[in-house]
């Protein structure tokens, strides 16, 4: 991991295990490297509740990843279960008082890589059934059977990145 800042994709799975389907990122990873060949080029790391601080040594570095691939759960009201990607730009400005990717300055870090520094960034979601309020641990069914069909989608992104380009 001591080189992720010099991989052309990195991969990163957020979210609290303590509770409930907010562990859905590090779930991800897990299953990723149990079941996944991983490319040479990619660097796939369970960031925990630890994004921000990953995400700002990116930024401050000499060398960025051409992709950025962030896997998070996230109540968007959609069925429990149901996976889909949330833009760098439509981050919404909720789970304020968690550690999340969703808060300032994670948000802003994403944007300053796609924005200035070019750097592809995805967000890969699935809708929480439920987050507790107190320490559960465990996904619930509904995100844990999404998490096969996560991966593919991080396997197909790992193949096949998209280069950015902005001008003016």
């Amino acid at each position: 991991m001591s080189d992720y800042w010099n991989k052309e994709t990195l991969v990163l799975g957020c979210g609290n295990v303590l509770f409930g389907d907010d562990g859905l990122g590090p779930a991800v990873i897990e299953y990723f490297q149990e079941h996944y060949d991983i490319p040479p080029q990619t660097c796939v790391i369970n960031a925990g509740l630890s994004v921000r601080e990953i995400l700002f040594t990116v930024v401050l570095g000499e060398n960025q990843p051409r992709s950025i691939i962030i896997v998070d759960a996230y109540d968007a009201g959609r069925p429990a279960g149901e996976i889909f990607e949330i833009d760098v730009d439509d981050i919404p400005k909720v789970k304020i008082d968690d550690f999340s990717m969703h808060q300032l300055p994670t948000s802003n870090l994403l944007r300053e890589l796609k924005q200035m520094r070019s750097v592809e960034v995805r967000i890969i979601s699935a809708q929480t059934q439920t987050i507790p309020d107190e320490v559960c641990p465990g996904l619930s069914q509904a995100v844990e059977d999404a998490i096969p069909a996560v991966c593919e989608m991080i396997s197909e992104a790992i193949a096949a990145p998209k280069r950015l380009v902005f001008c003016g």
